[in-house]
């Protein structure tokens, strides 16, 4: 999915950002009928922001709960635990080893989902006992709408000014996550277990190729991953010098992302293979996914040693930095493409970069706090679900038809030429026009024709509820053909005359105006590789 989708697709909005010097909206005047995916783009963007930046205020909340003398998830005597709570890790306190073993539970419920760690993340901090489920939400929690309100003020004191000021900030939150890795590692590797969850890790199941689901999350995952169909790397590469060498930027950022992927998981699957030591279980059984796996599984793993409070702040230190990198890209994302678009109007307003950043920021804001409520994990997952699954790859595929089949696969090595002095290979071209499109639609048709009901643990979403979903991943994927129509209905002349201005990049309307002549009408144009 990456060698074949999300690195072709990530090196042409670098190219076409590079190039036009311009927003994921504005920049589709070099094809007016797909303006749509840039306001698509930008809409995704929004949306993630809705419950992404939740995390990054989980994240401040455990790292403030770090700071006490005993971390609060590692033992059961605490008032919001249940008598099914076990301490499921061998206590090393240098005077005694104390071993649980676990309790007899029946299927429905995994031993994993009392363990103090657990427990606490969803009893402590998000008490969804209180919740009935997504009918039932109850009011935000206060000391998480504190958090939050932290990491939307420091997205905006690193966004308001543009790139100049998020750009210094970059240089702290993206280089301190790999020393504060490499010190886990050394840690996680001199724990008992750590070999066997290694071991794990490495092994993958092949059989599992056969599920339709797995390449569906494959797809979302690099998609997400290297932020390809997002727009967010087309509004920052707008900002290159025109020789910028992108292709060297595209190349290094996404070998650079896989290995910080494969080293994270070696540091994740050495704690991992600890529990699965101490609590005497399979990894199976240890493991999970979501966000259970970075609020109970580690919490849980690192409550147990030596200094773990040191090592609980570095962790949680780790994800805010990590969380804000991305939560400044998506956000710049929003604010760059809209204020391009409209750049006619913002100039007249003073200190318009400074209001309109906080305008998305308190909006975005306002949304988030639903989050935060006894039963705001299940609107969370929803988000998570529907704002940028199948809505980004549908972003990502128009893209790759609007560029390489209408733009023409011809200009646009020019546009390559023109700014790096050699054209791209037969590879990248092969991708753009053939390969990455049918690998999206087929990743989306999967996601369409085999949908996986929607369910958090023991919750079954009710169908209402699914609905509200793919109300919300339409609401973007519409604005393609919705904006696709309104180009072509504003468009003057016949059918045949507006549909030729609207695949014609503008610079070349007066030309076409002047000649009639559409060289988008021709093989030539179609056929080239």
């Amino acid at each position: 999915m990456l060698v074949f989708g999300a690195l072709p697709l990530f090196y042409m909005e670098l190219v076409l950002g590079q190039f036009n010097r311009l927003g994921p909206i504005s920049v589709w005047k070099i094809c007016p009928l797909f303006k749509g995916v840039g306001f698509c783009a930008v809409l995704v963007a929004f949306f993630v922001s809705f419950y992404y930046n939740v995390i990054i205020a989980w994240s401040v909340y455990f790292l403030a709960s770090s700071v006490r003398s005993q971390l609060p998830w590692l033992h059961c005597n605490n008032t919001w635990n249940t008598k099914l709570c076990w301490e499921s890790m061998t206590i090393d306190d240098g005077f005694e080893n104390i071993t649980r073993t676990a309790p007899h539970f029946n299927n429905s419920t995994p031993t994993n989902r009392h363990t103090p760690a657990s427990e606490f993340f969803s009893r402590s901090v998000l008490e969804m006992q209180t919740s009935e489920g997504l009918h039932d939400l109850g009011y935000p929690k206060w000391e998480l709408v504190i958090c939050l309100f932290i990491v939307y003020t420091t997205l905006y004191i690193s966004l308001f000014k543009g790139v100049k000021s998020s750009g210094k900030v970059v240089w702290v939150t993206a280089t301190m996550p790999y020393v504060v890795l490499t010190l886990l590692l050394i840690r996680g590797l001199m724990l008992p277990g750590s070999g066997k969850g290694i071991s794990y890790y490495l092994q993958p199941k092949l059989s599992k190729l056969k599920e339709t689901q797995v390449w569906v999350d494959a797809a979302v995952q690099i998609f997400f991953s290297v932020g390809a169909g997002f727009g967010v790397h087309l509004s920052y590469a707008s900002y290159n010098t025109f020789h910028n060498n992108c292709y060297r930027d595209c190349l290094v950022t996404s070998i650079v992302n896989s290995f910080t992927s494969f080293f994270s998981g070696f540091v994740i699957f050495t704690y991992l293979g600890y529990m699965s030591y101490k609590q005497g279980v399979d990894i199976d059984e240890v493991a999970t996914d979501g966000p259970g796996l970075v609020f109970q599984v580690y919490p849980e793993a690192v409550a147990t040693l030596p200094g773990s409070n040191i090592w609980s702040m570095l962790f949680f230190f780790m994800l805010i930095m990590l969380g804000l990198d991305s939560g400044m890209g998506g956000l710049e994302c929003v604010i760059t493409g809209v204020m391009d678009e409209f750049s006619g109007f913002f100039k007249e307003i003073r200190f318009s970069r400074e209001a309109f950043t906080l305008g998305v920021i308190v909006v975005s804001f306002c949304v988030a706090l639903v989050n935060l409520t006894p039963g705001g994990i299940y609107m969370f997952h929803l988000f998570d679900t529907y704002a940028a699954g199948l809505s980004l790859l549908t972003s990502a595929l128009f893209e790759a038809i609007a560029v390489s089949w209408f733009y023409g696969l011809n200009k646009f090595t020019q546009d390559v030429d023109a700014m790096l002095g050699i054209k791209p290979g037969l590879y990248w071209r092969i991708c753009w026009k053939f390969v990455s499109p049918s690998f999206l639609i087929g990743v989306i048709l999967f996601g369409l024709i085999f949908p996986v009901p929607l369910k958090y643990e023991d919750y079954d979403y009710p169908i209402w509820a699914e609905s509200i979903g793919w109300c919300l991943a339409l609401a973007s994927i519409l604005m393609i053909p919705l904006n696709a129509i309104w180009q072509l209905l504003k468009a003057p002349g016949t059918f045949k005359e507006k549909l030729a201005i609207c695949i014609t990049p503008v610079d070349e309307h007066e030309y076409l105006r002047e000649t009639k002549l559409v060289s988008r009408f021709k093989a030539r144009h179609w056929l080239y590789v």
